[in-house]
């Protein structure tokens, strides 16, 4: 992490995040922390990661997302020279992903 970004204000709320456990206690922090402008940027972005982690254009993105090709190249450099944190949730949203399809696909063997 970024050396500038890390202090006990930052270590606070990071710490605060980590608690959460639910979905909806997610949207109850961020609704409380954020505008919900800022909780949409946030999301539009995750969203220009998941795109383009799966090979996805930047028209492809833009058509689907509305998010301008400033912010998809900004995503993407993050991607490419960041800090590896979008890496990080972006493989352990794949493996979750892969790990449901797999039961579905053992549980229609079954059948």
């Amino acid at each position: 992490m970024n050396d500038k970004l890390r202090d006990k204000h930052m270590d606070d709320l990071f710490d605060a995040i980590l608690t959460l456990k639910t979905r909806d206690e997610c949207y109850s922090l961020f609704e409380d922390l954020c505008t919900i402008s800022e909780i949409k940027s946030l999301a539009s972005r995750f969203q220009v990661a998941i795109l383009l982690s799966k090979g996805y254009t930047y028209t492809e993105i833009f058509e689907q997302t509305g998010v301008s090709t400033a912010t998809i190249s900004r995503v993407k450099r993050c991607l490419d020279y960041g800090a590896d944190g979008y890496k990080t949730v972006l493989d352990r949203l794949d493996w979750k992903e892969d790990q449901s399809n797999q039961g579905k696909t053992e549980t229609e063997g079954k059948e």
